[in-house]
């Protein structure tokens, strides 16, 4: 079938397949552009391997350090008419490519959350790996059943206490409004916090330590987002931050865990913005990003998130001593993003865009490019009026 992007709100509900192997291939070729990282993680576990940054990472660690990698995800493959999901088509062509390489890369499909995935996993590194020195957690769900309880928990992205008021875009249209989001009621910021919070994240180390599955001195690493200000009540003072403050709350205790381990470490890294699935779904946070992408290609500072995590591992996390940690304990590959001359440019900028003016003072134009790359679509040297196959099995 010949496919084309189908874009509904902020989702995509097409991805081509041939454009989502374009996308990881120039990925592998930055990682490996950048050369070999030395004393880099050999068996890695990545949850949520199978778009953004945990991609990313799972890539950079492949074709960074020769690592073997088992990637966990929940992806849909193609159905009768229908294609599968970019994450589907994105993990069988980094496993073909690091097959190729001679590394062994393992795939679960399925609910991360779950035991039986757990089990899954934990029986796979046994058999294939033996003990993982680097744990990737990236997990983004809009819904997490409680493997305990049962509970079905959903998370919002509202602000707390009060209305919140801003500007936001739409990215297709480009039509500037104002958005008002009411606040979280205490029951949905509680199951924002289940779904997006680190108790699923420990529950993984818990089950790994147990096992016996975990090298002495292994680390584990988790994303996070702090912002500016301008996103502050709907992200950092919002549900999510919530939620983050419960995922650092988790990294405090496993990293006492591990440390007793080895000498192991967990770490939070707060990473820069970027296009991505689930930030398409958060209000303003698009105008911003659309605003942060002009400053920082004018400046020569921006990065996707291939660059992001290929840095995170060369320079923080396997650069031959410490990280370089702020008052709070975590890595900051934003720090280009947050320099002050940055900030202080998209300030200025933000309150003068509206619709007329969108498309000169913000890189709306980049914004919408890489929300369709993520689905696999305006790739050079792909043909996208070509016939291609969507029913690609998982190897």
């Amino acid at each position: 079938m010949i496919i084309k992007p189908k874009v509904r709100g902020f989702v995509c509900v097409t991805a081509h397949p041939t454009g989502c192997a374009a996308n990881v291939r120039q990925q592998i070729d930055h990682v490996k552009a950048q050369g070999p990282i030395k004393n880099g993680p050999k068996n890695v576990l990545v949850i949520g391997a199978s778009t953004g940054f945990g991609l990313a990472s799972r890539i950079t660690a492949a074709f960074g350090s020769s690592a073997a990698t088992l990637g966990v995800f929940f992806e849909r493959p193609s159905e009768e008419g229908r294609t599968a999901t970019p994450g589907w088509y994105n993990t069988i062509a980094v496993t073909q490519a690091a097959r190729s390489a001679g590394l062994y890369a393992g795939n679960l499909n399925g609910d991360a959350f779950s035991d039986e995935i757990k089990k899954q996993a934990l029986a796979l590194i046994a058999r294939d790996m033996g003990p993982i020195d680097l744990v990737v957690y990236s997990l983004a769900s809009p819904r997490r059943t409680h493997p305990k309880t049962g509970v079905v928990h959903k998370s919002v992205l509202k602000p707390l206490d009060v209305p919140y008021t801003n500007k936001t875009v739409d990215t297709d249209k480009g039509i500037v409004s104002m958005v008002t989001i009411e606040p979280a009621t205490e029951a949905e910021t509680t199951d924002t916090v289940a779904v997006m919070g680190g108790e699923d994240w420990e529950m993984w180390i818990d089950a790994l330590v147990d096992a016996k599955l975990l090298a002495p001195g292994a680390t584990s690493v988790a994303y996070s987002y702090i912002g500016p200000v301008h996103t502050w009540p709907i992200y950092k003072d919002g549900t999510i931050g919530r939620a983050k403050i419960d995922l650092e709350r988790a990294a405090h205790a496993i990293d006492a865990k591990l440390k007793t381990h080895g000498g192991g470490r967990a770490l939070i890294s707060v990473n820069k913005a970027l296009v991505s699935q689930a930030s398409a779904a958060i209000p303003v946070v698009p105008l911003y990003i659309s605003i942060l992408y002009k400053v920082m290609k004018a400046k020569g500072t921006h990065e996707g998130c291939i660059e992001q995590m290929q840095r995170l591992f060369a320079t923080e996390l396997y650069n031959g001593s410490s990280p370089r940690l702020d008052d709070e304990g975590r890595v900051r590959v934003d720090d280009w993003e947050m320099r002050p001359e940055i900030q202080d440019a998209v300030s200025a900028i933000w309150p003068q865009v509206t619709t007329g003016n969108v498309d000169d003072l913000t890189d709306i134009a980049g914004y919408r490019s890489e929300f369709l790359r993520l689905f696999g679509f305006g790739l050079p040297d792909v043909n996208y009026d070509a016939e291609v196959e969507p029913h690609i099995p998982m190897s």
